[in-house]
Parts: C-alpha cells; structure tokens; sequence
C-alpha cells in the first residue's frame, strides 16, 4: 500500500483536516469525506495518549494516515505516538538545521536516527513484525515535519529542508505573527516571510495551514491542512445570516 510520505514524494496534492482530541466523530467524518490525511494536534490540544490511540485505531479502520502535532522538545512523545501507530510528526518551534537533526533522530530507528525500538507496538503489529518489516515499514512512513515559526527559521528553511529525514516543513502563521509583532499572516511582513519559504522550497511540496477552501485553493504545491476548527466555526456563525 502506497503511505503518506511516498504521496508526497510523489508530488500529489493532498487535502487534510486538522483536529484536536477527542474528535472521534469528525476524525471519522475526515475519512468518509474523502480526506487524504488528519493530524492530530497534541501541542494545543489534549496529549492524552489512550484517547489517541483510539483516534488512530478509528483512522486506521478506514485507512486514513493520521500524523500527530506534538510539543516542542518532546522526543519521549514522539517515541510513543509512533509506536501507536501515527504516520509521522510535526514538531513546533524548529529554528534551526541542529534542531531540525534532533528532531529526525527522535522520530527515525538507526542509522539515521536514535529512535528506540520494539515491534510488540501496535506499530509493530503487536510482536507479529519481525524487526526487518518494522525497520521497512517505518521507512517507508514515517514523516518529520517541522514547524517554521519564527523570523529566524524562514531564513533557515532552505537548510531545515535540506536535513535528511526531514520531508516538509509547515510554517506556523499565527506563532510567525506574534514573534513579528504583527497582527496576523495577512499582514504584508508576515505574507512576505511566508513567500521566502515558499522560495526555499524550490518547488518542492509544503505543507500549508489553510482557514477556507478559497486559501486552500492558493495554497502551494504540497500537503494543504485544512483548520477544522476554524471552518467549523465560520460555518457555524454564517447559520445565522
């Protein structure tokens, strides 16, 4: 079965919803809907990791690669959301190639990384993988995707990108504006230090928060992810006229 990362080492553009735990029934709504992917977010949201587990057993059951947002400097998190079976990560708050390095070698087995590694998880299959298909597996799957959310980061993009084991990078507008002093990604400043990364990629496939279908329409080439709380709630206020 082709996985999430080859897709986008593919080039295909690919739509995803963005949920907080737990969102059960909208995380299985994603799916039935057709959506390519969902992330979780455990930075803004809940951590709890049985309520995750659930989530991706739901995802799973319709065959919809979930990846998870987890906190800044958090490698034991991204130990275990992997191992319950999440396709991969964003990490917030990336600033730097060394950063971005520490980032891989938590979420990657040897050599590239320092992961550790059991195959009784479930995404070992619960002991039923031999350690070869595991390592295949977790090769072929498993995404790093690093958040860029200051001044500092958009400058290093072109080399965050470049760090092996990294295969996309999200910029963080609403965190990008604060550390601006600006007063959100329209903002000319924040619009222009969007575009420079833009310009790093050279093309290659990012991932871009969107609040509409309009943005995401414009979005670059890449993994667009659509913000379901915000679309929920535009929805939900134009109910009323």
């Amino acid at each position: 079965m082709t996985t999430l990362k080859q897709r986008v080492r593919a080039g295909e553009r690919l739509h995803g919803g963005l949920l907080r735990l737990p969102s059960e029934n909208l995380l299985e709504m994603a799916a039935v809907a057709g959506l390519d992917y969902a992330v979780i977010d455990c930075e803004h949201g809940p951590a709890d990791l049985l309520s995750l587990q659930q989530h991706l057993q739901i995802a799973d059951a319709h065959g919809l690669p979930v990846l998870v947002r987890v906190g800044e400097h958090e490698p034991a998190l991204v130990l275990r959301v992997l191992d319950l079976g999440a396709q991969g990560v964003i990490v917030p708050h990336v600033d730097t190639p060394e950063q971005a390095r520490e980032v891989v070698a938590a979420a990657h087995y040897p050599p590239l990384g320092e992961r550790g590694f059991a195959t009784y998880s479930r995404a070992g299959r619960f002991g039923t993988s031999s350690i070869g298909e595991h390592l295949a597996q977790a090769e072929r799957s498993t995404m790093v995707v690093p958040m860029l959310e200051t001044p500092q980061a958009c400058d290093n993009a072109r080399e965050i990108l470049a760090v092996e084991g990294v295969d996309t990078v999200l910029v963080g507008p609403a965190d990008l504006s604060v550390a601006m002093g600006r007063s959100g990604p329209s903002d000319p400043d924040v619009a222009a230090r969007l575009a420079q990364v833009v310009e790093a990629a050279g093309g290659e496939p990012l991932m871009t928060i969107v609040g509409s279908t309009e943005q995401g329409a414009q979005a670059p080439p890449g993994m667009v992810l659509h913000n379901l709380t915000h679309i929920l709630m535009q929805l939900l206020r134009s109910l009323k006229g």
